[in-house]
């Protein structure tokens, strides 16, 4: 299976000419590399000015959210649809900081994904427990419940465009990351649970990324777990040596 990597972390940590020289940097910087999938994820203000800088390479260009109503009075929202418009090809949903901060659930997540694979745009579907969660031996309720809840009316041809991205809520951001083995347990189980809802041929087809303190140093060994397929990058997706040293530690792998 091909491993997709994603940038993430540009969030709200670049303006205007950074993220527009970083993806410039990106895409000189793998140029027609096809040894794996590589997006961007910049904010909505940015969208258009980076598509531009990602023509004619072979990185794609994805958003950070999505609002699941196709059109109308959502002041501040934007739709599928817009996305399409300025050439996105994948949105992220459910990230930690959107369950968390912003207070987003289970439901709500269901209905983006489910407004994104109907518009075109291919969701990659964040989930991940707390800390204090972990260490009550919650994680696989947690993971179960996250992947139960928002895969809800999704069909098994719509699961294989789903891209899941395993993130510990304790390891983003924090330096900390999940082991090796940690993050294959982890994925392991989610892809039991895929194939519980659908089957287990669907299971396999789906790409399980791990994000959390993602680095260059620790990228091979997290990415040779057999159940890891990609890595939602954080931090080191801001800086270019970073994020292309842990692109091609993972397509070795």
């Amino acid at each position: 299976m091909r491993k997709k990597f994603i940038a993430g972390n540009w969030k709200m940590n670049l303006d205007n000419a950074a993220a527009v020289t970083l993806a410039r940097e990106l895409t000189r910087s793998l140029g027609d590399f096809v040894a794996a999938d590589v997006a961007v994820c910049p904010s909505f203000v940015y969208l258009s000015a980076v598509a531009v800088s990602l023509k004619g390479g072979s990185i794609t260009l994805g958003a950070q959210d999505v609002f699941y109503e196709a059109n109308g009075a959502f002041t501040g929202e934007v739709s599928v649809a817009m996305l399409k418009d300025v050439g996105c090809t994948y949105t992220i949903i459910g990230h930690s900081e959107r369950r968390h901060i912003i207070g987003e659930g289970n439901a709500l997540i269901n209905r983006k994904t489910r407004a994104a694979l109907a518009g075109g745009v291919l969701p990659i579907l964040c989930i991940g427990e707390l800390l204090e969660e972990r260490e009550r031996g919650k994680t696989e309720a947690v993971l179960e419940e996250q992947l139960r809840e928002g895969l809800v009316n999704i069909s098994a041809q719509d699961m294989c465009k789903i891209t899941i991205a395993y993130e510990p809520v304790w390891a983003i951001g924090t330096g900390k990351t999940a082991s090796p083995q940690q993050a294959q347990d982890a994925h392991a189980f989610c892809r039991k649970i895929i194939a519980d809802i659908f089957d287990k041929t669907t299971a396999q087809s789906v790409r399980i990324q791990y994000g959390g303190s993602v680095k260059a140093d620790n990228a091979a060994e997290l990415l040779g777990q057999p159940d890891v397929d990609g890595a939602l990058v954080g931090g080191a997706s801001l800086k270019v040596n970073d994020f292309i040293a842990i692109v091609k530690a993972g397509a070795k792998t």
